[in-house]
Formats: C-alpha cells, sequence, structure tokens
C-alpha cells in the first residue's frame, strides 16, 4: 500500500476484466508513483481469469463475483460502495453494466476499434478484428468513451489510430491494437482523474 500525506485528495480506481489482463497490470503499474490515485480493487466474473494471478503479483485485491452478480444493479452496487470509487475502469470486461450502475458512477471503457463502427453486442476481441479484416477498413484503432446502459454507446473521450497493411491479418491488427491501448489508456484515465 502506499502511503499518502493528504486522504482527501486520492482518487480511488476501481477496474473491471474479464480475461488475462494485460491492460490491467498496465494501469496499476502506470499509477504506482502518482500519490493521488490508488487502484482500490479489480472486479472479475470470470474465476479462471489470468487477471486473478496479476492481481496476487501486483499485491491487488482482486474480487470475483458471480455472473448474476455482476448483472444485478442493486447486489453490484453494494459490492461496489465497499470501494467508493471516484472513477470504474472497464479493461476488457465483457458483461453488459447494469442500468443503475452506469447511472451512479462515472465508467469508462475501452473498445478495439474506431466506434461507432464494430461496436455493440458481441463486439469485441478477436470478432472486431476479423470484421475490421472482412470489410477492408485501411485503419483501425481504439476508443476510450463513457460507459451508459448500451454496448459500446457512451461518448467518446478519445480515439487513436493505426494503419491496416495489405499483410495484415486479424492477429496482426490485434497486436497493432493492442500497443495503442497500452500507450494510452492510462494516460487517459489521469487525464480525467486529475482534470
Amino acid at each position: 500500500m502506499k502511503s499518502f500525506h493528504n486522504i482527501s485528495k486520492i482518487k480511488k480506481i476501481v477496474l473491471f476484466a474479464s480475461g488475462n489482463g494485460s491492460n490491467v497490470e498496465n494501469i496499476v503499474r502506470f499509477f504506482l508513483n502518482d500519490s493521488l490515485v490508488d487502484v482500490v480493487a479489480v472486479i472479475t466474473n470470470n474465476p479462471n481469469a489470468g487477471v486473478i494471478d496479476r492481481c496476487v503479483k501486483l499485491d491487488v485485491k482482486c474480487v470475483v463475483l458471480p455472473k448474476n452478480t455482476c448483472l444485478d444493479g442493486k447486489l453490484l452496487h453494494a459490492e461496489l460502495l465497499n470501494f467508493k470509487p471516484d472513477l470504474i475502469v472497464l479493461a476488457g470486461y465483457l458483461l453488459k453494466i447494469p442500468e443503475e450502475i452506469a447511472q451512479t458512477f462515472k465508467i469508462i471503457n475501452i473498445h478495439p476499434a474506431l466506434l461507432p463502427k464494430y461496436g455493440g453486442k458481441g463486439m469485441y476481441g478477436h470478432h472486431v478484428h476479423e470484421a475490421v479484416m472482412a470489410n477492408k477498413e485501411g485503419k483501425t484503432g481504439i476508443s476510450i468513451h463513457y460507459v451508459n446502459d448500451k454496448y459500446d454507446d457512451g461518448q467518446i473521450i478519445f480515439q487513436a489510430s493505426c494503419q491496416i497493411d495489405p499483410s495484415d491479418n486479424a492477429q496482426s491488427i490485434a497486436q497493432k491494437v493492442h500497443h495503442l491501448e497500452m500507450m494510452y489508456f492510462p494516460k487517459i484515465i489521469a487525464k480525467i482523474l486529475h482534470g
């Protein structure tokens, strides 16, 4: 844990993740030396998620919640009150956020495409990159956006793009997009928290 000189100014982040957790680790490491931001917990709906091991190594509290708790606004709200987050960050989280959670907390998400293209239900991970390839797009990228009660529908905060070369496939596109995620996501979170 960090030691703080003025506890009242610290901004608390709760991260949500469903998978490997590379974005979670990147965000946690980014804020290790920021005395005004604390990643207080990671919540996952997947008891087998790689993010759990990453949290152990990073010494970050990880809470595994059953799917029904994650989808029930009242139950999830009760869990979140334990942490009182200033910001919730979806970092590879695959479940839909309940409406009352979206209305109560400030929540942002990162999407591996240039919204509004390639967003919506079922559009995550390799599904997005395969759709981008199938439509012969010349570029793709990331979108960081606020979360409402619809998939990938909230106000866009930031986008960054990368070119798609004729030699690219879904896997190489995924690597390019992941590079953008690693580069920009923590910086945009910091900008939101620090104003």
